[in-house]
C-alpha cells in the first residue's frame, strides 16, 4: 500500500506501533490519541478523547483507510468499574467515529474496526470460524458482542466496513511477548493450566498485511477472523517460545497458581486459561496468503529482531 492516507484511532499501543512500522515509510499516517506527541516523518498525532466529536474529525476527510483500535485493555481485574470502562471505551469510540464519518464530504474508503477472536466460546472440541463458531455470554464475549453490534449499526454511506476478530498478536514491538519472555528468562516458561487449551495467534506482519489486503479488495466486507491458520496448544506455544529463546526448561503454572497470581498482579486467569481455537476461514477462502502461517518461523523472526541482552536470551 503506497501513498495513501491512513488514520489509526488509539494507535499508540503495540498494534498501532506495528502498523506505523509496516505502513509508515510509504504512507501518511494520522494517530488519534489522548496524549499526542510530536510527529515524525510522515506520522502525525492528533488529540481526541474517544467519545466527543471535535476538530479531529477533519483528519478523516479523504482518508483511504481508517482503523479503530480503541479500547481499555482487558488485562485487569473485572471489577464493575473496569467492566464499564472496557465496554464504554470500545462503544463510545466506535460510535463517535461513525458520527464523524457522516459529517464528511469525502469519507474514508474503508473503515476497519478491531474486534477480538475471544468472541467465540471456550473450545477444546473443535475450531471456531466465521460460519460455524459458537458465541456464548461470558464477560469477554459480552464485550465483543456489544463492540461489534455498535460498529455494525453505524450507517456510513460511501465507506466500506470490515471487522477483524484479532487473535493474540505477537511481534517484536512488544505486546504479550514481553511478559512471556520474562517468564522464560526466570525459568517459569512452562505450560499454563493443563496446557491443552488452544492458543490462536497472529504475527503482527500478517495483521497489517490483512488490513492492506482488505483495502485492496473492494469486494470484501463484513467479519474476518484475523488469526494464523495453524493455532497451537498452550504447551506447544510455550515450548516453541523456549526453543526460540534458547531455554530448554520452564516450570509449569497450574490453574490455582494462576488464579492467585492474577489477583496479585491485577488481572484475570481467564486470559491464559480460555481455549481460543479460531480459524481464518473467510480470509483463506478469499485468497489471503499468510507470511507466517506456522508458529516456529514467526517466533524465530520475532526473537531474531529483539535486543538479546534485554531478555538475556544468550
Amino acid at each position: 500500500m503506497k501513498y495513501k492516507k491512513i488514520v489509526i484511532a488509539a494507535g499508540t499501543g503495540f498494534i498501532g506501533t506495528g502498523m506505523i512500522e509496516h505502513f509508515g515509510s510509504d504512507n501518511d499516517i494520522v494517530i488519534l490519541t489522548r496524549n499526542p506527541i510530536a510527529g515524525h516523518g510522515r506520522v502525525s498525532y492528533i488529540k481526541w478523547d474517544g467519545k466527543t466529536l471535535d476538530k479531529w474529525s477533519e483528519q478523516l476527510e479523504n482518508t483511504d483507510l481508517l482503523v479503530n483500535l480503541a479500547g481499555k485493555s482487558v488485562n485487569c481485574r473485572y471489577t464493575e468499574e473496569n467492566k464499564q470502562e472496557i465496554f464504554d471505551s470500545r462503544t463510545n469510540a466506535t460510535a463517535v467515529l461513525g458520527a464523524a464519518i457522516r459529517t464528511l464530504q469525502h469519507p474514508p474508503a474503508l473503515w476497519i474496526n478491531a474486534a477480538s477472536a475471544t468472541i467465540y466460546r471456550h473450545a477444546e472440541d473443535r475450531p471456531m470460524d466465521e460460519f460455524t463458531g459458537e458465541i456464548q455470554d461470558d464477560f469477554s464475549v459480552q464485550v465483543c458482542k456489544r463492540w461489534e453490534s455498535v460498529f455494525n449499526g453505524e450507517v456510513v454511506t460511501g465507506t466500506r466496513k470490515a471487522v477483524l476478530r484479532i487473535a493474540v498478536t505477537i511481534g517484536h514491538q512488544g505486546g504479550v511477548m514481553a511478559p512471556y519472555l520474562n517468564l522464560i528468562k526466570f525459568g517459569l516458561g512452562g505450560y499454563q493450566g493443563n496446557g491443552w487449551q488452544k492458543f490462536s495467534w497472529i504475527h503482527i506482519t500478517d495483521l497489517c498485511r490483512m488490513m492492506e489486503w482488505l483495502y485492496e479488495h473492494p469486494e470484501l466486507d463484513g467479519t474476518f477472523n484475523c488469526s494464523a491458520p495453524h493455532p497451537v496448544s498452550n504447551r506447544q506455544f510455550m515450548r516453541t517460545l523456549r526453543k526460540a529463546g534458547g531455554h530448554l526448561f520452564g516450570l509449569p503454572a497450574f490453574p490455582w497458581m494462576l488464579r492467585i497470581g492474577a489477583k496479585i498482579i491485577g488481572t484475570e486467569a481467564e486470559l491464559l486459561l480460555k481455549s481460543r481455537w479460531v480459524l481464518p476461514t473467510r480470509a483463506l477462502q478469499a485468497g489471503f496468503v499468510f507470511t507466517y502461517p506456522q508458529l516456529q518461523p514467526a517466533m524465530e523472526n520475532i526473537i531474531g529482531r529483539l535486543p538479546r541482552r534485554r531478555y538475556h536470551l544468550i
